[in-house]
């Protein structure tokens, strides 16, 4: 698949260039996280602004006063109702459908690199699990608008859903479900802010797909999503990109020992065919993977 032109680099502004004139920078609008500690926002806050400090165009960075659900943020921008401008989330055939995304995956994949929350209780619940048809026998959380419900299922594995995240952290301490699947990027800090809730982190599985997070706009802001790409696409040439990434996440993954973790993978029938899986170096691998 051939790459649209890139926007040619105007000269850099503290944050963002002057684009045609541009006399003041415009407003950009990222949506309030559900979760009161979201574990993402530090790391992908920090790349979009330094992508918009090289797009060309002069930007201002805000959160949304409400919070919102991931179906919310994307609705309201499909809309184009003013109140969100930008939102990362996992692309999905429908999400594209809805919104224009930059395929450029800012989590290198690692979306689709799960271990499992679960029960303080039940430590060993995973030791023996290498099949498909072991981990269905056990129920596994899920938010109901997550991408990842359709991909779990797809793959005969058992769910439960859930309409607000927190619930899910509580459905499982209740014995509700089996194992809550989260990304490596999420898991750690996510136990750690639930430090009150029984609950652990897996040593023994992980469960892979391919999938990636990207950012979406609406179908109406060409010019944004050109925008966004032009700057990641400069952070990816210098190096920028990787060392980011490195810093907040690098050190996570490999403390989890992904290569000494029996692998499932799934397929993932809801990847679009336009996914760059051809460009390796957009993706991370474990060591010694």
């Amino acid at each position: 698949m051939q790459r649209r032109p890139l926007l040619k680099l105007a000269a850099l502004w503290p944050f963002g260039a002057a684009a045609a004139g541009t006399s003041s920078p415009l407003p950009l609008v990222y949506p309030r996280h559900q979760a009161f500690d979201d574990p993402q926002q530090g790391y992908v806050t920090a790349l979009l602004r330094q992508a918009l400090a090289r797009s060309g165009q002069a930007y201002v960075l805000r959160r949304s006063e409400l919070r919102m659900v991931q179906t919310r943020a994307m609705q309201e921008i499909a809309m184009g109702s003013g109140s969100v401008d930008v939102v990362w989330t996992m692309t999905s055939r429908a999400r594209e459908t809805q919104l224009l995304p930059v395929r450029i995956p800012i989590d290198r994949g690692l979306i689709g690199w799960r271990v499992a929350l679960i029960h303080a209780r039940q430590p060993q619940l995973l030791r023996d699990v290498r099949s498909i048809a072991a981990l269905a026998r056990l129920s596994a959380g899920q938010m109901r608008d997550w991408p990842d419900s359709v991909i779990l299922q797809a793959n005969g594995l058992r769910l439960d859903t859930s309409s607000t995240y927190e619930g899910l952290f509580q459905q499982l301490a209740a014995g509700r479900i089996d194992y809550f699947p989260r990304s490596v990027i999420e898991a750690q800090s996510e136990l750690a802010s639930h430090a009150q809730l029984p609950l652990a982190l897996d040593t023994h599985l992980v469960i892979r797909y391919p999938a990636a997070l990207y950012f979406f706009v609406g179908k109406h802001r060409p010019e944004l999503a050109r925008h966004i790409e032009t700057g990641l696409e400069s952070m990816l040439a210098d190096g920028s990109f990787a060392r980011l990434f490195q810093r907040h996440f690098g050190r996570l993954a490999d403390g989890l020992q992904l290569s000494r973790r029996h692998v499932l993978e799934l397929a993932n029938p809801d990847l679009p065919e336009e996914t760059p899986l051809a460009r390796k170096a957009l993706w991370y691998r474990p060591k010694n993977y």
